[in-house]
């Protein structure tokens, strides 16, 4: 996940889980599972953030999803200990639910995220002994975690995913592995999404000043502190252009991201981490998002800057190259003069980048809102035999009409 300025998670989308629109009784029950970290989870972050928009999801392609456990599997230090114990816990806890569950069973089971350092070890146990059809939205295998401290929850992982009835991806950097454990069968893309909200108003036309550069993510030791490093570099090889750059996000490494942009003085201005109103203003003023990407999963902030019409440029690495409209080919990882060259072209034409920009909401609208995302899973519902209402009637053509995605 990511996104929100450092602010964990700005933005539209991912509503609180504890206010569900009403539904109809008919509507079919999902059981709805994150083991990485449930989406009514007291602290911010990407990934409760898109735990909360698959449930929002579910509800809109006419489902009654329900948080069917916060039980949180995640090991983040590779203990084999800690592992067994949660393993084991959460047998008791399938236990408890096929048993309150067997009188009146949910329609399906779906769990968001399923990895070698947060497994689901709920959904496999619950949907077996009840017959329920078992989906996983963004399932990812990693053979070489079968040896070393995760290998009791890597085995479990995998055991999740070659049970479930389908797989749906977003990131491609997933997709080879899913593809080699001969899964491909089951798998179906689903785009990362957001809800985009209304759409901007148009972008005033901009022939001369400096062009307007914002930069946005949680500043943290790792990836993070990498794209700062990256970008910088960028800019310094871009230097003779006339930009100014505005900096949304704060965190633990704040000192080494303000030392990265220490020589460009007075072209840089640092806002802190921004909630939602506060990032929406900020793309409102700038002309281009730019963000390297190092690490990237699913990206949210490319979307969330283009559902606002502000075109992105990131480096050519596979969470950016999901989602980013490619107004331009995006420039290789490592190389700072390509982007500069990037940012060269987008200098020049800034009519053209206003076009890109209002490009790149459209594409969001198409494939990355969460109308898109509950089509999508309409459609897989429908096909595993759960009928969700007036959305599964229409998936098939909402979702044909978003063009080849994958």
């Amino acid at each position: 996940g990511g996104g929100g300025g450092g602010g964990g998670g700005g933005g539209r989308g991912g509503g609180d889980p504890r206010r569900a629109p009403r539904m109809s009784a008919a509507a079919p029950r999902i059981a709805f599972h994150a083991p990485l970290k449930p989406p009514d989870h007291p602290t911010p972050s990407g990934d409760r953030r898109i735990a909360r928009l698959t449930l929002d999801a579910l509800r809109r392609a006419g489902c009654r999803a329900e948080i069917a456990s916060r039980r949180r599997s995640l090991d983040l230090t590779g203990d084999p200990a800690v592992q067994a114990r949660r393993i084991a816990e959460a047998e008791a806890e399938a236990a408890a639910l096929i048993e309150a569950w067997r009188p009146d069973p949910p329609a399906a089971w779906l769990t968001y995220h399923c990895y070698w350092k947060a497994p689901d070890l709920l959904g496999p146990l619950v949907a077996a002994a009840l017959n329920l059809p078992y989906l996983i939205t963004e399932p990812s295998l990693s053979p070489r975690r079968r040896e070393g401290p995760w290998a009791a929850y890597a085995a479990a992982a995998e055991a999740a995913i070659r049970a479930a009835d389908a797989l749906l991806w977003t990131t491609r950097r997933d997709l080879p592995m899913l593809e080699a454990a001969g899964l491909g069968a089951r798998l179906t893309a689903l785009p990362a999404f957001l809800d985009p909200g209304p759409a901007p108003a148009p972008r005033a036309a901009e022939a001369a000043g400096p062009l307007r550069l914002l930069a946005a993510g949680m500043m943290r030791p790792g990836d993070k502190l990498a794209s700062y490093r990256a970008l910088a570099a960028a800019l310094g090889a871009a230097r003779a252009l006339d930009w100014r750059l505005e900096i949304a996000g704060d965190g633990a490494a704040r000192a080494e991201v303000e030392a990265a942009f220490s020589g460009f003085g007075g072209r840089v201005r640092f806002l802190g981490a921004l909630e939602a109103d506060g990032l929406g203003e900020a793309f409102a003023r700038a002309e281009l998002l730019v963000w390297p990407g190092v690490g990237e999963g699913v990206g949210m902030i490319f979307l969330e800057a283009q559902a606002a019409g502000l075109p992105a440029l990131a480096e050519d690495r596979p969470g950016p190259r999901d989602v980013v409209f490619a107004w331009r080919a995006l420039p290789p990882p490592g190389a700072p003069e390509a982007f500069a060259e990037a940012l060269a072209a987008a200098a020049a034409d800034r009519a053209g980048l206003r076009r890109a920009g209002a490009a790149a909401r459209r594409r969001v609208e198409a494939a990355h809102s969460l109308d898109a995302a509950a089509a999508r899973l309409a459609a897989v519902l429908q096909g595993l035999g759960v009928r969700t209402g007036a959305a599964a009637e229409d998936a098939a053509a909402r979702v044909s009409a978003e063009g080849d995605w994958t």
